[in-house]
């Protein structure tokens, strides 16, 4: 069933039942859009046709955005036994494959990470955006109000249910309700969630104190909602360029047809051909069957040819230099650098632009590592929830840690480089140069410069690597303050 009707259902069945109005931050703009998105992403957008094919742009945008968000992601959860019981579950079933999820999300514009438990334990649903229903928002962003909407058809008979979170103050209230329906037009009426098998296990209501957020976490696309600048939702990472994208594959069609019209072949009169006595048809030579168009011809001094050669120039040059021009446009409105679409090899670009774009794209690759950053310690929070209310791990606390690469924008040969030069002047220690090409802490450097000045005394190259660092370490310092930079670690 579409998005946009199924939230029109939940919130007519909400409203008729709820004591005080509820007021839905997502408009029905915001639906179609959401809808719009997903049909894009799935590659059925509504301008293709017979003469019209896609390039499943939408769906190379979002990939490449989600990969360059989660490469070489490192992130654990450390500290007491609770955290090794999170860490475990944290690790295996969400971060291992966590880019097809985090593609969902960039594509759709949010994700929701719920965790529940299950058998003992404790699993995690991945909830794409156009299957949960936000219907709140608090001043910070964050979700206070949710409804997620799960169903499954028996027979002529469909079920559904809507497991509604409320959180007001520190209270969260989680409420169970099944409709039964046997179309796909209504919701259908309320039925009891006992009277199927599947959901009575479920408790109908439920409430919980203490609570500061939502049990989940809320990964949000961090672009300004130009479709709608009253409503916190996130939108698709390819919103900006929606018409640009159409523009792409109405080129990229005009140059397969470019191809299919120009192609080569043998105008050729009937006379010529043979016909089958049986069939009445007529037989081309084996295997030429798409070469050979036949024509009509008379007989005459004036007409064409009997044999006519059909191989006009293609113009696909021309058409090619309008199609990635269009694909420039795109990366530039969907925060990608030159040439991810668009032909690497052309060069009308500028080092400067090119650069600009590298830098645009990083920034906003840092942006979304740090939107999924809050969504994966939300989710955390939640496991610990879940750990606490079920009894699932001993009580104790927990520290997470997270490393995002940064290769995109930074050249590591160029900081080598850079780092042995000011080491070799003494304007930098040892230990920030390998705190800087390793990117560890100060003291992972020490053990290391530790572990090469043992390496070398092996050697017979008694060197002492830490010498003179403490003195280094201030020159940088005095440096720094009468450049007024500073450097970074």
């Amino acid at each position: 069933m579409r998005y946009s009707k199924m939230m029109m259902m939940v919130q007519k069945v909400l409203s008729e039942t709820s004591e005080s109005s509820i007021d839905f931050c997502m408009s029905s703009e915001m639906a179609n859009r959401i809808e719009l998105w997903s049909r894009m992403y799935e590659d059925r957008p509504p301008w293709i046709s017979d003469t019209v094919e896609t390039m499943e742009l939408p769906a190379s945008i979002a990939g490449e955005i989600a990969r360059l968000t989660t490469l070489e992601l490192k992130t654990e959860c450390k500290g007491s036994a609770r955290a090794k019981y999170l860490n475990e579950i944290y690790q295996k079933k969400v971060l291992t494959g966590l880019r097809i999820p985090v593609e969902y999300g960039c594509a759709k514009g949010g994700l929701i990470f719920k965790p529940y438990p299950s058998l003992g334990s404790l699993d995690v649903q991945i909830i794409q955006a156009d299957c949960f229903f936000p219907i709140s928002f608090d001043s910070s962003g964050r979700i206070i109000q949710c409804v997620f909407l799960e169903q499954f058809r028996k027979g002529n008979k469909i079920y559904s249910r809507l497991e509604i979170h409320d959180l007001k103050g520190d209270i969260l209230t989680v409420t169970n309700r099944v409709y039964l329906s046997t179309n796909d037009f209504t919701l259908g009426s309320e039925v009891g969630i006992g009277a199927v098998d599947r959901w009575s296990d479920l408790s109908p209501s439920i409430s919980f104190s203490g609570v500061t957020r939502l049990p989940f976490g809320y990964f949000r696309v961090p672009l300004a909602n130009a479709e709608d600048s009253d409503s916190p939702l996130g939108v698709s990472v390819f919103s900006r360029a929606v018409g640009l994208i159409k523009e792409a594959d109405r080129r990229y069609s005009q140059v397969n047809w470019e191809y299919d019209a120009k192609e080569a072949a043998v105008h050729i009169a009937q006379s010529l051909l043979k016909v089958n006595p049986q069939t009445q048809e007529t037989e081309y030579p084996k295997g030429k069957e798409r070469l050979y168009r036949e024509i009509d011809y008379n007989m005459g001094a004036t007409d064409k040819p009997l044999l006519d050669t059909f191989s006009p120039d293609i113009r696909d040059q021309s058409y090619y230099n309008g199609l990635n021009k269009q694909l420039r446009l795109i990366e530039f409105n969907c925060n990608l650098a030159y040439g991810t679409l668009s032909d690497p090899n052309n060069i009308d670009k500028t080092a400067e632009e090119i650069r600009s774009s590298k830098q645009r794209s990083y920034q906003f690759i840092s942006d979304t590592q740090a939107s999924l950053q809050v969504a994966l310690e939300d989710l955390l929070y939640a496991m610990d929830f879940y750990c606490s209310v079920y009894q699932l791990a001993p009580a104790g606390n927990y520290v997470t840690s997270f490393v995002w690469d940064d290769s995109i924008v930074v050249d590591s040969n160029a900081i080598i480089e850079k780092n042995i030069k000011l080491t070799q002047a003494s304007l930098r220690s040892r230990i920030r140069a390998i705190m800087e090409i390793d990117r560890c802490t100060e003291e992972e450097a020490v053990e290391e410069i530790k572990r090469i000045s043992q390496d070398n005394q092996i050697t017979g190259q008694d060197v002492d690597w830490t010498e003179d660092d403490d003195q280094q370490e201030s020159q940088e310092g005095d440096i720094d303050e009468s450049t007024g930079e500073s450097e970074s670690s």
